[in-house]
């Protein structure tokens, strides 16, 4: 089992930038894909990026693709989340997930408690 916390968020005016940490629990972090939601007043929680257990592969939603980066360090058990060109509709709780899973597109069975993002127009 992985306990994940997530940090970084804030608000920040469009066009800034922020970057989310998620440190794990454990020495196992590096048998987990890494996956970054978020959740929006109103709106079901969706799929932000993800990474694979070595690091080696990366995938975004199209919404934050070439503006968003995710990356984790193993040695330090942390995934981040860089983003960049911020807008308002990034405004969101953020969530990092660790999977377990053969396919990081599921599996998300470990979870932070998320945090706030607020984008200023």
């Amino acid at each position: 089992q992985v306990q994940l916390v997530e940090s970084g968020g804030g608000l920040v005016q469009t066009g800034g930038s922020l970057r989310l940490s998620c440190e794990a629990s454990g020495r196992t972090f590096n048998t987990y894909h890494m996956g970054w939601f978020r959740q929006a007043p109103g709106k079901e929680r969706e799929f932000v990026a993800a990474i694979i257990r070595s690091g080696g592969s990366t995938y975004y939603a199209d919404s934050v693709k070439g503006r968003f980066t995710i990356a984790r360090d193993n040695a330090k058990n942390t995934a981040y989340l860089q983003m960049n060109s911020l807008k308002p509709e990034d405004t969101a709780v953020y969530y990092c997930a660790a999977s377990q899973s053969k396919t990081y597109l599921i599996g998300y069975d470990y979870w932070g408690q998320g945090t706030q993002v607020t984008v200023s127009s």
